[in-house]
C-alpha cells in the first residue's frame, strides 16, 4: 500500500481513508453514496467485515474497521475494486453533467497505474493507522463523526446521514455498524446489538 503504510495485523482495528483519484468531488449524489454503502453493507454480511465507525465525505471516506476472518487487507481491496466498477459504469450511463471532466481524469489515472486496465476511482492505498489505543480509537471515532460538521454541512454529526455518528446515538445509518464500546477500564468491546 502506497506510503508505507499498510495493515500489518489482518485481526486489528484499524483507521482508514480511502480517497478518490485527484480528489474529485465524486460522492456528492446519492446515488454514488448508496454503491458505497450498499457495497460496504455487502462486505459485512458475506465477508465477515466490521465497520465500526464511517463517514462517506464528498471526495474520501473515512472508517474504523476490522475483519472477523483475519483478511481485512483482502476485503478492502474487493471493496474498492467493485466500488471502482460500478461508480463507473453509473458515472458512465447516468445523466451525469460532471462526466466530461471526470472521465478524464479517472481514465488518465488508470493509465498510469500498471494494476488498472482502464479507469482509476480509488488512489492506491487506505492509509490504515492500526487504533493500538482507547483513546486513540475515541479520538478517531470523533474525528469521523466531526468530518460533516467541521465542512459545514450539519450543525450536529448525527443529521448527517452517510456516517456512523447516528448509529451511536440511538438512530439508524444506511451501513450496519458494529460500535465499538469502552468499559471503565478503557478496555474496547463491540456492540453486539
Amino acid at each position: 500500500m502506497g506510503g508505507g503504510y499498510k495493515i500489518d495485523k489482518q485481526d486489528g482495528i484499524y483507521f482508514t481513508t480511502s480517497t478518490v483519484v485527484g480528489w474529485v468531488d465524486l460522492f456528492i449524489r446519492d446515488t454514488y453514496k448508496k454503491i458505497l454503502a450498499d457495497s460496504l453493507n455487502f462486505c459485512i454480511k458475506y465477508k465477515g467485515l466490521n465497520v465500526h465507525a464511517y463517514v462517506f465525505m464528498s471526495s474520501h471516506i473515512h472508517m474504523v474497521v476490522s475483519a472477523n476472518n483475519n483478511n481485512l487487507s483482502q476485503i478492502m481491496c474487493d471493496f474498492k475494486k467493485f466500488t471502482s466498477t460500478s461508480l463507473i459504469r453509473e458515472i458512465l450511463t447516468l445523466k451525469e453533467s460532471r462526466r466530461e471532466w471526470m472521465v478524464p481524469i479517472f481514465k488518465e489515472a488508470g493509465l498510469l497505474n500498471s494494476k488498472n486496465t482502464h479507469f482509476q476511482i480509488w488512489q492506491n492505498g487506505n492509509h490504515p493507522k492500526e487504533t493500538f489505543s482507547p483513546q486513540f480509537t475515541e479520538q478517531k471515532i470523533r474525528y469521523i463523526h466531526q468530518n460533516p460538521v467541521k465542512e459545514g454541512i450539519v450543525l450536529k454529526a448525527e443529521e448527517y446521514l452517510y456516517s456512523s455518528a447516528r448509529d451511536y446515538i440511538g438512530l439508524k445509518s444506511p451501513v450496519k455498524t458494529k460500535k465499538l464500546l469502552f468499559d471503565s477500564l478503557g478496555r474496547i468491546y463491540f456492540n453486539e446489538e
